[in-house]
């Protein structure tokens, strides 16, 4: 009797002991699922730091100094650019400093010579990939001496060529793919302060802003057909020869310092925008124009932009356009 009960108790303990393996398993192997099956829904989407929109990976950013003069025009590449600066140069012109990192061009040019302020603006990616055609004796020194970049001047670097079908000096244009594989250490886009998402509250309907300089003009033009701001040069309608119209998702008009520079071209100081600092800025987006003020404490840092409540200002998702004007 007692050998027969203890039986009982031995195969009932098993029976429960079993119960309690096969349950825990479950749990654990039910969980595990579970956790694999939310991990896609459950990662961020990668999007670019400099227009907002999804991005596989953060590639090298590739700075290029581009002409503006109106033989330089149309340029190729600039549809591509994740950022297009706008600086002013001698003789009351202007260039353009493209940053390209979500894609790059096939072929980027007309490439022209480097400014001072053009250092500054590149200290906050880091250590970029500038690719430009040359700058006066003593400015190329201080470029290869002392600014932190991957030099991609054109006097050493591969990837250039001449287009015999323009004018020299503004048919200077680059492969992209050639600078690119030149330049291993360039810094990958990062957090430069801008924000992008729905708009602030407020904002006034607007239909264009004008912006100039003394011998360059540029209006942009809001196009609710793109939901882009369509640029004008000069009066003229801009468009790429590889991409249609320029026509980005924001603009801002960043009103600013501009001095002279420490360095000589044609034996006079050219204008040097400082884009470190603090002003104010018109930020178009969607239509609509803000006021702003912009801050970029030091070279090092990013530059943020909030609204006259204190808040944040956001851009559109897409091709970002920055001016620096004349206050």
């Amino acid at each position: 009797m007692w050998t027969r009960h203890k039986a009982v108790i031995v195969v009932a303990a098993v029976i429960v002991l079993a119960g309690l393996v096969t349950g825990v398993l479950f749990a654990l192997l039910g969980g595990q699922a579970k956790n694999a099956s939310a991990t896609p829904s459950d990662t961020a989407e990668l999007r670019s730091p400099f227009t907002g929109e999804p991005v596989r990976v953060l590639n090298p950013v590739l700075a290029v100094k581009i002409d503006n003069i109106v033989h330089a025009r149309p340029q190729t590449g600039l549809t591509h650019a994740d950022i297009v600066y706008v600086l002013p140069v001698e003789g009351g012109l202007s260039r353009f400093l493209a940053i390209f990192s979500s894609g790059y061009p096939p072929v980027v040019g007309p490439v022209r010579s480097a400014r001072e302020d053009d250092l500054q603006v590149l200290r906050q990616f880091g250590r970029p990939a500038f690719a430009y055609s040359g700058a006066t004796p003593a400015l190329l020194r201080y470029i290869h001496r002392s600014a932190r970049i991957v030099d991609l001047y054109a006097g050493t670097a591969r990837g250039y060529y001449r287009d015999n079908s323009r004018v020299a000096p503004y048919n200077l244009y680059a492969h992209t793919g050639q600078l690119l594989a030149q330049a291993p250490g360039a810094s990958r886009a990062r957090d430069i302060g801008f924000r992008f998402g729905p708009p602030p509250p407020g904002g006034m309907v607007t239909g264009s802003a004008s912006v100039s300089y003394p011998a360059a003009s540029f209006k942009f033009t809001w196009s609710a057909a793109r939901g882009r701001w369509l640029v004008s040069m000069d009066g003229v309608a801009a468009v790429t020869t590889d991409g249609g119209p320029l026509a980005p998702a924001t603009v801002v008009i960043q009103h600013t310092t501009v001095r002279t520079s420490r360095f000589l071209e044609y034996g006079k100081r050219p204008p040097f925008a400082e884009s470190v600092g603090s002003g104010t800025a018109e930020v178009l987006r969607d239509g609509k124009a803000w006021m702003t003020h912009w801050s970029r404490p030091d070279a090092e840092a990013g530059t943020t932009f909030t609204t006259t409540s204190g808040q944040r200002m956001t851009f559109a998702t897409g091709q970002v356009w920055i001016v620096l004007a004349y206050p």
